[in-house]
């Protein structure tokens, strides 16, 4: 039965705004919002194209984004402000595990193991709390951005210390959600993977393990997500020239046999270092 309603790709058409960059602004900002048809293909109508026209107009006439985006909604929607809060709430349905940082860690190694594996990564991205914990996975990472196409890292207190192959530095503010998470996101054509949890607060008991809540999956729509939220916050903390990378990352491969592949590949790295 022929779906009624305009596709993403009709919207992009007609409004000039590319297909990355719609998925990037409804990821970040919740706008526009599509009608999803029983296939789960997102919908559009005219008001949404209406309203994509307005963001455009306000932009022109100086506006921020997420000011031309509130003013076209006629209702603010808040920022995500961190991957996983992004995803939370993208995809309630995702599980979450309160997780040891020794599981952590472990998850973390296997996406970054599958993402050397694959040989290259369009987006790589890692969210590290603080400095000190990045400098502990510097090396990795260095290696991790040598092939990536874009490679960026969020902590509070980074500086550049060396030249040479790296990924992008994005220092934080104390006050953003982002310096309690522990994240990391590979979205490639060959492996798609992400991992995101907000540190919990430490108990009573001196020198008890660091826990997060955390989700993670391997399902490429949700991991493309994940990447797109991630640029829109290193646009905000890091400036505008990362917020047209989402028109560059490639088509989401939504492939059911490759999508298992790449979960039970990355589960089995997981439980070798678990």
């Amino acid at each position: 039965m022929e779906e009624s309603g305009l596709t993403i790709g009709d919207v992009a058409r007609r409004t000039g705004v590319s297909v990355p960059r719609l998925r990037a602004w409804e990821a970040r900002f919740g706008f526009p919002v599509p009608q999803r048809q029983p296939s789960g293909h997102r919908r559009y109508g005219a008001g949404d194209v209406a309203a994509i026209e307005r963001v455009l107009r306000e932009q022109e006439g100086g506006r921020s984004l997420a000011s031309a985006i509130a003013r076209a909604s006629d209702a603010p929607g808040p920022a995500a402000p961190s991957v996983f809060g992004g995803l939370r709430h993208r995809h309630p349905a995702l599980p979450a595990h309160v997780l040891p940082d020794r599981a952590m860690l472990a998850i973390s190694r296997a996406i970054e193991d599958e993402c050397l594996a694959a040989g290259a990564a369009s987006l790589l991205a890692g969210c590290f709390q603080h400095e000190r914990f990045y400098r502990r996975s510097e090396r990795r990472w260095r290696e991790l951005a040598r092939t990536a196409t874009t490679s960026v890292v969020f902590a509070e207190g980074l500086s550049e210390r060396s030249q040479g192959a790296a990924p992008a530095l994005v220092p934080l503010p104390a006050s953003t959600a982002l310096v309690r998470e522990w994240a990391v996101v590979c979205d490639g054509p060959d492996v798609a993977a992400v991992l995101a949890g907000w540190e919990r607060p430490a108990g009573d008991s001196a020198g008890e393990a660091r826990h997060y809540e955390a989700l993670w999956t391997a399902d490429p729509a949700v991991v493309r997500d994940a990447a797109l939220v991630a640029l829109s916050l290193a646009a905000e903390h890091g400036g505008d020239r990362w917020s047209t990378i989402a028109d560059e990352l490639p088509p989401v491969v939504d492939d059911p046999t490759v999508a298992l592949r790449r979960a039970t590949s990355l589960t089995n790295r997981i439980v070798a270092y678990l």
